[in-house]
């Protein structure tokens, strides 16, 4: 866990998220009505790369690759929204951030079917399909496969890994999970003990969390549905970031702790003072500046590559030595 203090930026950009959510504006991120339908400009893919837009029968994916290289490693992207949002352009932008943090990599980002016209296990069978486009229509080799999510995204990549291992699919190489939503029930205790200090979905209980239109007619702990509750044997490695004032931190520190015990391979980084996605600032504060190297050094392991002091990327050897936990 980071012990170290929040940055001036970071106090800032918290301060003004809390500022927000008293706003008619934060009433609408609350309860997801800003992520149903937004509104943004064309997305312009940078010049060094190639994008794609692939149809599937019930949803589109996106992909992007860098222009005249091929590294056979490719991150599958499930995004946030809380189920019930679309892909936005701050996925893009994060898939342009995987494939440089995995050295040149391929991104695939899907945007799968959401709630309420699409309730579970729509989302699941989105990811599931194309997952298996990956192996058998682009001919990935599974060791070459990272799953990515984010909030909503992250639970579902979890579910996605527990669905393959029970369908006896091959398992991706790792999963990276941000601030990822395992728990539909909410019962975590930090729904509690964070309540007043999650300056994004604190002081209510009237918000997307605590009536997601996702579960439909579905158990919420359903493992597909709260990986909280799953098994835990036989996961890929697994980095997992949160930050410590979100209501979902205990939805990484449950799993994390069900990971140890069935001694899998972990990396769990709690951000102080840090709120939900706060990775989605990229480079405008020291923590999601640090959150994203520390994403881009776990690539480097599970792909076996590293850097040279002068940035030339060779072979890494695979030593089999598991990775700390960051506590």
């Amino acid at each position: 866990m980071r012990t170290d203090k929040v940055s001036l930026r970071g106090k800032l950009m918290r301060d003004m998220m809390h500022n927000m959510m008293d706003s008619a504006m934060g009433r609408r991120i609350q309860t997801g009505e800003l992520r149903k339908n937004p509104v943004e400009p064309a997305w312009i893919c940078p010049a060094e790369y190639e994008y794609e837009i692939v149809e599937q029968e019930n949803f589109l994916m996106e992909y992007l690759r860098p222009a005249q290289v091929s590294t056979g490693r490719v991150v599958l992207q499930l995004h946030g929204g809380g189920y019930i949002g679309p892909m936005k352009n701050i996925y893009r932008d994060f898939a342009v951030y995987y494939s440089k943090k995995s050295m040149g990599g391929d991104v695939l980002t899907i945007d799968y079917r959401v709630a309420p016209e699409f309730p579970y296990p729509a989302a699941l069978l989105d990811a599931v399909d194309a997952y298996r486009w990956l192996l058998e229509e682009k001919k990935y080799a599974p060791d070459k496969i990272v799953v990515a999510g984010d909030s909503a995204g992250g639970g579902l990549a979890l579910a996605l890994a527990m669905y393959l291992r029970d369908q006896g699919t091959a398992a991706p190489a790792g999963l990276v999970l941000m601030s990822p939503w395992t728990d539909l029930t909410c019962s975590g205790e930090s729904h509690e003990t964070n309540f007043h200090r999650d300056p994004q979905f604190g002081g209510t209980t009237d918000n997307l969390l605590h009536d997601s239109a996702y579960i439909g007619d579905a158990d919420p702990k359903d493992p597909y549905l709260s990986p909280v509750f799953g098994r835990f044997d036989k996961i890929p490695p697994v980095l997992m970031q949160v930050g410590s004032e979100e209501v979902l931190l205990s939805d990484t520190l449950e799993v994390a702790d069900k990971i140890r015990a069935e001694k899998g391979k972990l990396r769990v980084s709690v951000y102080d003072g840090m709120f939900h996605e706060f990775q989605m600032a990229l480079r405008l504060i020291p923590e999601s500046r640090e959150a994203w190297e520390e994403v881009g050094t776990f690539l480097e392991i599970i792909y076996g590559i590293r850097r040279r002091p002068e940035g030339k990327v060779v072979r890494r050897v695979k030593s089999g030595r598991r990775q700390r936990d960051r506590q």
